[in-house]
């Protein structure tokens, strides 16, 4: 605990007395142990938080693997926030990656999660394959990969996006822009 050290009194010349000084010696041992108790206490007690990120399973490079045209989706995003998707070699067709202004949508659109919900559930043998063009934004794919956890969808690949992609691309707006005016002139 604390003690108290009282120094000697002396007198000294003309009557002058000194004045009384009290010196203290405070013992810092308790303190100490309690802050070491706390210390540990709190690193015993602590929970860290998980990291954010996702585990990707990449395929071995040797040795191929053979899937039917009729199980693959292919799913490409383009720049100007809408997604093309397509099954086997049938002609691509759009639909909106988000809800509202791609800038300011939270999420994936409805539409776009019932189509991967639906076509899941119709063939439980698909392989969706994403392709990203120079111009799609990397929250375009975080967001699909996320909802494809939460999905459950755990057979998906990342492919890259070619020449061909973007005349697939063309066509589809190119199809979108004919329905749309015939659907105005009616």
């Amino acid at each position: 605990m604390g003690l108290v050290d009282s120094p000697d009194r002396k007198s000294g010349r003309g009557g002058k007395r000194e004045r009384k000084r009290l010196g203290f010696h405070i013992d810092m041992t308790p303190m100490v142990d309690v802050a070491f108790l706390l210390l540990t206490f709190f690193m015993l007690t602590t929970t860290f938080g998980l990291q954010n990120t996702m585990e990707i399973n990449i395929p071995p490079e040797s040795g191929e693997v053979k899937i039917a045209e009729d199980n693959v989706m292919t799913l490409r995003i383009g720049p100007d926030g809408n997604a093309y998707w397509s099954i086997g070699s049938s002609a691509p067709q759009t639909v909106s990656l988000y809800d509202g202004e791609a800038g300011k949508a939270v999420s994936l659109s409805d539409e776009l999660r019932g189509l991967l919900v639906s076509e899941t559930r119709r063939n439980s043998k698909l392989v969706i394959v994403v392709k990203l063009s120079g111009g799609a934004k990397y929250r375009n794919l975080v967001d699909l990969i996320d909802e494809f956890n939460l999905l459950q969808i755990n057979r998906f690949s990342l492919d890259e996006f070619t020449e061909a992609d973007a005349e697939a691309i063309g066509m589809a707006a190119r199809e979108n822009g004919r329905e749309k005016g015939r659907g105005h002139e009616s």
